[in-house]
């Protein structure tokens, strides 16, 4: 059987965890290093429904880790410690790799989707110099392109001339920069109103896409960059967790 700890060093080549933010819970979340398993599964996170479905002395290789904050009490009745209950009883691991990743591969890969390419990184995002364009239409594009029903924008100004782009939820880059690109827009997910308060104070546009959109390439993606391991992993699409009404 394949070794946790020999993926764990691929993925920690493919993508160090001491990239990820200060506040983000990447690599092992459970299970030993000196397991072996049995299958891989690949999912955005681990859902209840993955939880069930997945064969005793799995690894599960998620983005979001399943624990973001410490905790005192593991209430197995509660998300997440219901999931994590039914993993470990199967003897399952799991490793998360999250804004480590967001910044070796998923921000790149989720920009070329929106039809951008040969941005800079600058902290979480990347960040690119962009033909003079109507924010309005830059929304639109972004609508297109992702297929959506409709995108929510805050303007600051009219004409776009740069861009920054931040998969999930990356309004945190309004709090990384030090100077302000002129006719700036961020493109992210999870944009709160007090967020959208702050950019257009600091003169920046936001356009919002759903983190779920903005996230979903990640067990494709992950999958063709373990191609070398021959690892055969199972892809599981855990869907978004909203609906929407449209009028």
């Amino acid at each position: 059987m394949p070794s946790l700890k020999d993926l764990h060093a691929f993925l920690e080549a493919l993508s160090p965890l001491s990239l990820q933010e200060s506040w983000d819970h990447c690599g092992l979340n459970l299970g030993s290093l000196n397991m072996q398993y049995k299958h891989l599964i690949i999912s955005l996170e681990a859902t209840m429904q993955l939880a069930q479905q997945a064969p005793d002395h799995s690894v599960i290789l998620t983005h979001h880790p399943l624990f973001f904050r410490p905790f005192k009490t593991f209430n197995s009745s509660v998300y997440p410690y219901n999931v994590a209950q039914i993993l470990i009883q199967k003897s399952c691991a799991l490793l998360a790799w999250h804004t480590n990743f967001d910044k070796t591969h998923l921000n790149a890969y989720f920009a070329k989707i929106l039809g951008f390419e040969n941005l800079c990184t600058d902290g979480m995002a990347l960040v690119g110099a962009i033909a003079p364009t109507l924010l309005e239409t830059l929304a639109k594009g972004v609508q297109d392109r992702l297929k959506l029903p409709y995108v929510r924008y805050v303007s600051a100004s009219p004409t776009i001339s740069t861009i920054a782009i931040v998969c999930g939820a990356g309004c945190g880059y309004l709090q990384e920069l030090t100077s302000v690109p002129e006719n700036l827009c961020l493109i992210t997910g999870d944009i709160k109103h007090h967020d959208g308060m702050a950019a257009k104070s600091m003169g920046i546009s936001l356009i919002e896409v759903p983190h779920y959109e903005s996230e979903k390439y990640f067990a494709p993606l992950m999958a063709d960059l373990l191609t070398p391991l021959a690892l055969n992993p199972q892809l599981f699409d855990c869907q978004g967790v909203f609906g929407i009404h449209v009028l």
